[in-house]
């Protein structure tokens, strides 16, 4: 019996400096990578770009579950020569910012609100709003609750609308469960998910191959780290009965709309959430990539910019300009 207690000490802390290092590592490689802003609840990361074009608004990118500005930052910055200025954020809890006190700061409503509180505070108001994945439900309840805010919206590979059954995978919901789930994210999250990394990257990307480049310049480990890898936990399980509720609003929003979409995305289910978003929002305009999984981002980065080009050409100038910005797009992709 002492044997077996002291192998099991042994194991216990074993992990427990596994994880440590782990972190420590993940933290070395990916370092903050902008500014910090005090806002109501705690400090917020972000990452600037300042406008190459004046006229057009301020573009805010939201990442997904497991994610980090770094996420959208990395494919998309330099596709986005002709842009307004471009503000990549850490959602709360997640890459460098704060999570705070606040138990409801997993909904996407009170997330959109500390974000909403960052724009203003750095002025960077009215915005064309970018989400993606589960970061589209923070994109959706920043446009329903704070209107004033935003000029356009794009959506990638959405989770905005309830799905069937409700269900997560299964670590998910063991991290939130007392005590154990603490246990798990503490001791075990880190190890396994260094190992499994690679093979989890593949089940997001399918079909497509993961860029060589994705794991440096995504920085997504970070979502290793315990604390974090429990809010993301907290964000993944509430988002059911979140986007039940808040999906019923869906058609008060009145803003330019792209929604972009793999055919063939494991991870949400595309006809129910970007297609319910075309049917919601009147006057969204659906894109549907071909062969394509969850990360258009970084799949089909030329058409995501040119698509968020053309949202934030519509908000600045009006709906006269959409067949300009169309032959633009055309222009830039045939190297013109």
């Amino acid at each position: 019996m002492k044997m077996t207690l002291t192998l099991i000490s042994i194991c216990i802390a074993g992990l427990f400096v596994a994880s440590r290092v782990i972190v420590a590592k993940v933290e070395e490689s990916f370092p903050p990578v902008g500014s910090f802003a005090e806002v109501a609840g705690g400090r917020l990361h972000y990452a600037e770009i300042p406008a190459s074009d004046p006229s057009l608004p301020p573009v805010v990118f939201i990442h997904g579950a497991s994610g980090n500005l770094r996420d959208l930052k990395a494919p998309l910055d330099g596709k986005l020569r002709r842009h307004g200025r471009l503000i990549f954020v850490d959602r709360p809890g997640h890459g460098y910012s704060e999570r705070g006190e606040n138990d409801a700061i997993s909904l996407p409503t009170h997330q959109a609100a500390r974000i909403a509180e960052l724009l203003n505070l750095i002025e960077a108001e009215p915005a064309v709003i970018v989400g993606h994945s589960l970061g589209g439900s923070v994109a959706a309840a920043f446009a329903l609750n704070h209107s004033d805010q935003a000029v356009g919206l794009v959506f990638l590979a959405p989770a905005t609308h309830p799905w069937p059954g409700g269900e997560v995978t299964w670590y998910y919901h063991l991290t939130t469960i007392p005590v154990i789930g603490w246990a798990f994210s503490e001791l075990l999250a880190a190890p396994a998910g260094y190992l499994q990394y690679r093979n989890a990257l593949k089940g997001v990307f399918e079909p497509n191959r993961v860029p060589r480049d994705y794991p440096e310049r995504s920085g997504t480990r970070l979502v290793l780290r315990p604390q974090v890898f429990r809010h993301n936990a907290d964000d993944v399980t509430s988002l059911y009965d979140a986007v039940r509720n808040m999906s019923k609003r869906y058609h008060e929003i009145n803003l330019p709309t792209s929604i972009i979409t793999g055919d063939s995305d494991g991870v949400v289910l595309a006809e129910i959430h970007s297609k319910g978003l075309e049917e919601d929002i009147s006057g969204a305009k659906l894109i549907w990539l071909e062969n394509t999984g969850h990360m258009p981002a970084w799949t089909d980065a030329s058409l995501v910019a040119d698509e968020i080009l053309r949202i934030s050409e519509i908000a600045a100038f009006g709906n006269g300009v959409a067949d300009r910005a169309a032959q633009s797009a055309r222009t830039r992709s045939s190297g013109g």
